[in-house]
């Protein structure tokens, strides 16, 4: 792939003098040190592939990251040499929890840039991936500003890894390259999060939740089959907004075919507002130095108040499991944790302050593995992220019910008749003997 940007560096000579070769910026890093690791599509590879070849020597470095797309590297292999803190548990190191080597820190998104901050969290150091710094010497967080924006101000040395192929991104995620104490050159493509087909299933949810958006709303939602089939039932749509904690292609789709053009928005009318985005090389050439784009931190991106004042916020979430009182278990299949609290409480509560808001849970009857997500009770140690108060719209695709409004006996009888028609008499039996 030809890179965004060309390669020579601004005129900087602070920045100039901070270019190390690849084995030189180690030195800045000490054993038993808090490593903050840039993450998503803007997790820094080259930094990590180059730590696990010298990793003996800096061991028992704690990194400290949200989810992270590997590539050239492994988890297993950055776990042999040192200790992880998910803010976030994704795919790569899901197997590998142990709540030794690997762990988890609950934490809603919007809150990650104040635990840096405040000193609950202090990082000794941080490893960011940026796009070459303009003419000015402003490098840009390019595909997630998150967390990233807190740690590069907080952590005592930052180091960069500096690529052509990194967007540079609109918002509030520059650095200027003085900041960097040590910072690499790469030219390397960004790992995509290719879309999958969308199933007969997830279809039919999308439809049922596209019926439940008006013209004019403003969307939250994230990646996978679900949110991807609700933002495709959409593109029939009119003067839609996103102002979401990350977006993918299928909201490029929407953007493209101009359902999405965030003329009625409140906050940062005319701009697509996110805090990292994730997808193919496509929505990465999309968001390069595009100023309809807007990158900003994860403590306003997230923040209820800041959402709540677009017009009709629907948030679009969804879950492992909902017990018939309407708790939602996002996070955690029983106590093994799969994910993260991530932005769905945020985004839940928002839409519900908004003006003619809608929150939604939206999911598929059953798992893949053909277990019902509608349960009597969650599983033991599952972790409740989103309350029974917080949970209106629930979508599955036998239908959608509103549990605003109804007692424990009634959304126990609205849940089981969007339950697997297989599931539902054992539902009903639960209910009967439930003890509360």
């Amino acid at each position: 792939m030809q890179p965004l940007h060309p390669m020579p560096i601004a005129n900087d000579n602070a920045g100039k003098q901070n270019r190390v070769q690849e084995l030189e910026w180690r030195r800045y890093l000490k054993p038993g040190q808090r490593v903050f690791v840039h993450g998503g599509a803007a997790t820094p590879n080259a930094l990590l592939r180059s730590l696990v070849r010298e990793g003996d020597t800096l061991r028992d470095l704690e990194f400290v990251h949200l989810h992270t797309e590997l590539r050239g590297v492994t988890a297993s292999e950055l776990v042999r040499h040192f200790r992880i803190t998910n803010l976030f548990v994704g795919k790569d190191y899901r197997r590998l929890l142990d709540h030794q080597r690997v762990d988890y820190l609950p934490v809603f998104l919007s809150e990650v840039p104040g635990l840096f901050r405040s000193g609950n969290l202090p990082l000794d150091a941080a490893l960011v991936h940026v796009s070459p710094p303009d003419a000015h010497g402003f490098c840009s967080l390019g595909t997630s500003v998150d967390g990233a924006k807190a740690a590069v101000e907080t952590a005592k040395v930052v180091i960069a890894q500096v690529n052509s192929q990194m967007p540079r991104v609109h918002g509030d995620g520059f650095v200027h390259i003085s900041k960097f104490a040590a910072w690499i050159e790469v030219n390397e493509e960004l790992p995509e999060v290719p879309s999958k087909p969308l199933s007969d299933v997830a279809l039919r949810i999308g439809e049922h939740v596209a019926s439940l958006v008006e013209n004019g709303s403003t969307l939250q939602a994230g990646i996978g089959q679900v949110p991807d089939a609700c933002l495709a039932a959409l593109r029939g749509h009119k003067y839609l907004g996103l102002h979401s904690e990350m977006w993918s292609d299928h909201a490029l789709s929407l953007i493209e075919s101009g359902a999405i053009d965030n003329s009625q928005k409140r906050v940062h009318p005319g701009k697509c507002v996110s805090t990292f985005v994730t997808g193919s090389r496509r929505l990465y050439e999309y968001i390069h130095d595009n100023p309809s784009v807007i990158q900003l931190e994860a403590s306003y991106v997230n923040l209820p108040n800041v959402i709540a004042r677009n017009p009709k916020v629907v948030a679009i979430n969804s879950c492992v499991e909902i017990d018939l009182t309407g708790q939602v278990c996002a996070d955690s299949i029983g106590s093994r944790v799969i994910s993260g609290v991530g932005g769905q409480m945020d985004f839940m509560r928002a839409a519900v302050l908004s003006e003619g808001g809608k929150p939604i849970m939206a999911f598929s009857s059953r798992s893949e593995k053909g277990q019902a997500r509608i349960v009597p009770q969650l599983k033991p140690g599952a972790g409740v992220v989103t309350t029974r108060a917080h949970v209106h719209w629930v979508v599955t695709e036998w239908g959608a019910a509103n549990l605003a409004g109804l007692n424990l006996s009634q959304r126990a009888r609205a849940l089981t008749d969007l339950a697997h028609p297989e599931d539902r008499e054992s539902l009903r039996r639960a209910w009967a003997h439930a003890d509360f």
